[in-house]
């Protein structure tokens, strides 16, 4: 089992630094944070963006993996976003683990005035932003440009400067629930990251995500790959309870997820107010308890 923290973008750069540093110096083998204009109930709090915050933890770090919890094609256009992965890419010696989703309904699906979509649009959108992505994240230097014309997003002789950080792209760890976003896992992810279903909590979300693993495996074995070539990552705070709670609410989610087959699981750095309420103790004594030194 591996395991991985959230870093949400809310802390003025030295104590962003402190938490990004003790993430690996803990022992936590990714930290990421998520991708937004802004969210939720922190909307009228500080919120910074995703990009520099990735480079500045890139110089800050030596080992962990860092990443996006998730990538929304909400404001996004695959050319310039290539550029900037690419970047923090190579900044962070091949480091970088891109979480890509289908984009959520909140601030940021209105923020720019766009219209809103239904389910089925922002589904098609998300696989045109991840098929776009992935031939622009695998161009080296030297052949030719990049052009797409697709619905929502179009290039003309784009160019990616230089080779891939990492052989032969950044891994891709797609976020689904659906049959078709499964689909698209088995397709083009390297990873598949849940939060699980929405609005259960307790044993029926266990349940139910028990159910969502089962569907990846039928995913990948109808696109003829082996199981064992996605890793799956699980949010153990999406359950209603977070797992920093309690000592028992961490081992047991931690137990359960390894039960079903989950390789990774990712927790939330906690706050001093909800959501993700909890102590810095309570971090350090999970990492105790989980994480071996490296």
């Amino acid at each position: 089992m591996r395991f991985g923290v959230v870093i949400l973008p809310q802390y003025p750069w030295p104590e962003a630094r402190r938490r990004w540093r003790k993430a690996e110096d803990l022992g936590f083998d990714h930290a990421w944070t998520y991708d937004h204009l802004s969210w939720r109930t922190l909307a009228d709090q500080p919120w910074g963006a995703t990009i520099p915050l990735l480079t500045a933890a890139a110089t800050a770090t030596e080992r962990i993996s860092l990443g996006t919890f998730v990538t929304s094609p909400n404001f996004r256009h695959p050319v310039p976003f290539a550029k900037d992965l690419a970047g923090v890419d190579e900044i962070s010696g091949g480091r970088l683990v891109l979480g890509i989703g289908s984009g959520g309904t909140g601030f940021d699906a209105f923020v720019l005035g766009q219209p809103e979509l239904t389910p089925r649009e922002r589904h098609e959108r998300f696989v045109e932003f991840t098929r776009d992505l992935d031939v622009l994240l695998r161009f080296e230097d030297g052949s030719g440009g990049i052009s797409f014309d697709g619905p929502r997003y179009r290039a003309v002789d784009a160019r990616m400067v230089g080779a891939p950080a990492q052989s032969p792209r950044m891994p891709f760890v797609l976020a689904a629930n659906g049959p078709k976003g499964l689909r698209l896992v088995a397709e083009q992810g390297q990873g598949w990251v849940t939060t699980g279903p929405d609005g259960d909590g307790g044993d029926p979300w266990w349940s139910r995500v028990a159910e969502l693993s089962q569907r990846l495996d039928d995913a990948l074995d109808t696109a003829g790959r082996e199981r064992g070539t996605v890793d799956r990552y699980l949010s153990i705070d999406s359950g209603g309870t977070y797992s920093l709670s309690s000592p028992g609410a961490a081992d047991d989610a931690v137990g359960r997820a390894a039960e079903l087959g989950f390789t990774d699981v990712i927790l939330h750095w906690p706050r001093t107010g909800e959501p993700y309420a909890g102590t810095e103790e309570a971090l350090d004594a999970f990492a105790e308890r989980h994480l071996p030194r490296r």
